[in-house]
């Protein structure tokens, strides 16, 4: 059985300052209005750990959680 990521935004938290957009943009995208949100369902393969941990490392409002899902 693998272990995968799941990234999850906190909205109340995001300020839109796109950080982990420009970090690790296969894994976040923008909104609309200019908040963060995990890519897809917001499951990532082992290969992409690194940057999903940068991008939550380098979120000025704390608003990346990371979980890591068997």
């Amino acid at each position: 059985m693998s272990v995968v990521l799941k990234a999850r935004v906190n909205r109340q938290r995001c300020q839109g300052h796109a950080r982990c957009v420009a970090l690790a943009p296969e894994l976040f995208e923008l909104a609309e209005l200019g908040e963060s949100h995990a890519a897809g369902d917001g499951v990532f393969p082992p290969n992409l750990r690194d940057k999903a941990h940068l991008a939550r490392a380098n979120c000025p409002e704390l608003a990346i959680d990371l979980e890591e899902q068997r």
